[in-house]
């Protein structure tokens, strides 16, 4: 049986985490501080040692992390926590397992046609793509070398239920939304040319699902995708047709600045299956229907 210390519980990934720890019989208690108890952005080592000891869990989930924000938000949220959590289960819980979420942008600029797998070179061209590189690169130090048993999943682009207005398919969601309310004839969005791997958000908590329980592990980096690429176009405009919206999609905005030189990327998810025996069994339209009626029953 397994104790879980899990963080950002109440964020788009980690409610569907914790949905999946605690419907799992092998766990014996999820626990999930929030930010009034100790914040990982800005708590001191002393004190998440402190929490370490006193709930003692077999397993540390970290889906706390930032998606925007400047440079030094991003390496504070991405990177500081990741050496903040390894030097306090390192400290005061030797013997979790700690869990952490990186990112597809850590690959940067992927050859078109390509899968990308995790022994390809990562070189990212964002800060963000920096910030969780840099997290992902020490915690896979510390697991080859004994310091301690940790592992970072490479989330590719998660959807599903509950996504969050700083991803693609949450924005057009909000706006077909709003267009739909007010009898609009556009929405506008960035530019939607790219490729993108788009992995539902149960899949990918499935996954941490098997690495919390997975006895040891050979690797120490995995690919969380689909192994499929369509454009944003493609998405978004399935998405207008789940919502029955026929106006126009136009694409004058910006695109965010961590992936917006990227066009295409495509994940090798063969380790993940290999040694885990994962797979991602949900396709893109059951996705996107999630996105869009989550949405209405808010």
């Amino acid at each position: 049986m397994t104790r879980v210390l899990l963080f950002g519980a109440s964020g788009f990934i980690g409610r569907h985490t914790r949905a999946a720890l605690e419907s799992d019989p092998r766990t014996t208690e999820v626990i999930c501080p929030g930010r009034t108890t100790f914040d990982l952005f800005d708590g001191a080592p002393d004190r998440l040692a402190a929490v370490l000891r006193e709930v003692a869990p077999d397993t540390v989930v970290n889906c706390v992390g930032a998606l925007t924000g400047s440079a030094t938000h991003l390496l504070r949220a991405n990177t500081l926590v990741a050496v903040k959590l390894l030097e306090a289960v390192g400290r005061a819980a030797p013997q979790a397992r700690l869990i952490r979420l990186g990112s597809a942008g850590e690959y940067g600029v992927v050859a078109p046609g390509a899968s990308v797998s995790e022994t390809d070179p990562a070189q990212p061209v964002s800060a963000y793509g920096v910030s969780h590189l840099a997290g992902t690169r020490l915690f896979q130090l510390a697991g080859e070398s004994g310091q301690a048993d940790a592992v970072s999943v490479r989330v590719f682009n998660p959807i599903g239920a509950g996504i969050s207005e700083e991803n693609l398919l949450g924005r057009a969601a909000a706006r077909i939304r709003t267009a739909l309310a007010g009898d609009a004839p556009e929405i506008t969005l960035g530019p939607l040319s790219a490729y993108r791997d788009f992995v539902d958000v149960r899949d990918l908590a499935a996954l941490i699902l098997t690495l919390v329980f997975a006895p040891e592990l050979r690797h120490r980096v995995f690919n969380a995708g689909s192994g499929r690429a369509v454009t944003a176009r493609e998405a978004v405009e399935l998405l207008a047709a789940t919502a029955g919206y026929h106006g126009r999609i136009r694409e004058a905005d910006a695109g965010p600045p961590r992936s917006t030189a990227v066009g295409w990327i495509r994940a090798d998810i063969s380790r993940a299956d290999d040694e885990l025996g994962w797979s991602p069994v949900r396709d893109l339209a059951a996705s996107i229907k999630d996105v869009w009626s989550s949405g209405k029953a808010r």
